[in-house]
């Protein structure tokens, strides 16, 4: 069973590339942080991750609109 999807480790194997040059070039290691934390929040387990309740959670509070219908019963 993997841990990843196919999409999420492309995306790891290329920050991981730019991190490289980052650190051997200039120092920086933002982009190595960066993209760690992206490896931990894409990790599947039962078919969900941790980045997809974050992208559920974000969507229902922030990005959707909520409608609500008030009704006297």
């Amino acid at each position: 069973m993997w841990l990843w999807e196919l999409r999420d480790i492309a995306i790891i194997g290329i920050g991981l590339l730019i991190s490289i040059l980052g650190v051997t070039r200039a120092s920086l290691y933002v982009p190595l942080v960066l993209t760690a934390v992206y490896a931990f929040l894409s990790i599947r387990l039962d078919g969900s991750s941790i980045l997809d309740f974050i992208r559920y959670a974000a969507a229902f509070l922030i990005t959707r609109q909520q409608t609500y219908e008030w009704r006297l019963s």
